[in-house]
């Protein structure tokens, strides 16, 4: 069988919206939006060399068009009906990524608080060693940075919540580079294979 290995926004995007699709607390013809921002080294060799060049924007919005390529795989792999409003960006660093979903809480079925959110991600990802949900208070943490998991293939996931404005904003960050795209590839083999992917992934990390 051929098995195709995930775009790295479609990564991030799906980790976020499809346990919360199965759970029931985002419908699948909900109007998603999602924004991004990359580091340069998963545009290809001409963004690259632009960056490394010193040509290249400090940061730039693109796909403008709204018709990103990785549009139809987000909607096969999250369960969604209605087709998301995409908007990825390129920032001056090499690489790193945030993927970020803003929702409303009145808007999802039965108006759920961020914590229940939350607590779907970690039911879902309890037994994954490469996905950690990061339970943070809003007053320690209130800003990421899009470089920090760099050269890893790990994925941290956040929900950002604010409950009186019926606000919140599910955060993915990972490197494009390590999950994804080679870490991605490592665990698809180890899946294919019927490798402990608790095992490959300390391996993979170094312990």
């Amino acid at each position: 069988p051929r098995v195709a290995n995930p775009g790295c926004y479609p990564a991030g995007a799906i980790a976020l919206s499809r346990p919360l699709v199965d759970a029931g607390l985002i419908p699948p013809d909900h109007p998603l939006t999602i924004n991004a921002v990359s580091g340069y080294s998963g545009g290809g060799r001409t963004m690259i060399e632009a960056y490394e060049t010193g040509t290249g924007p400090s940061f730039e919005l693109y796909a403008l068009g709204l018709d990103h390529k990785h549009i139809p795989e987000l909607m096969r792999y999250a369960k969604l009906d209605r087709r998301p409003l995409f908007v990825p960006s390129v920032g001056n660093f090499r690489q790193g990524m945030l993927v970020s979903v803003p929702l409303h809480l009145e808007m999802l079925p039965g108006r759920p608080a961020s914590s229940d959110l939350e607590k779907a991600l970690k039911g879902h990802y309890r037994d994954q060693p490469t996905v950690r949900v990061i339970a943070e208070p809003l007053s320690t943490l209130t800003k990421l940075e899009a470089e920090a998991p760099s050269a890893t293939d790990t994925m941290e996931l956040f929900v950002f919540g604010q409950d009186e404005h019926g606000h919140v904003v599910l955060v993915a960050r990972l490197d494009n580079l390590g999950k994804g795209a080679a870490g991605a590839a490592v665990q698809n083999i180890t899946l294919m294979l019927g490798l402990d992917e608790t095992k490959v992934a300390q391996t993979d990390s170094g312990q």
